[in-house]
């Protein structure tokens, strides 16, 4: 008898459930940031970011 017992037990199943879900999830999220991420740097979207800087291409005409 070594003293380890191989049997799994019902909290490990629904754990391993939880744990595949989550999983999913993130790497859902992941997928739809980057998507979005190459979605905007591929349509040539006006790149220029606010940094406390006037910038006249960012100033709408009068």
């Amino acid at each position: 008898m070594s003293g380890f017992d191989r049997t799994t037990h019902e909290l490990h199943h629904r754990r391993w459930g939880r744990n595949l879900g989550l999983g999913v999830v993130l790497i859902a999220f992941v997928a739809i940031v980057f998507g979005l991420t190459i979605a905007k740097v591929t349509t040539g979207a006006d790149l220029q970011a606010y940094d406390h800087v006037a910038r006249p291409a960012l100033i709408e005409a009068e």
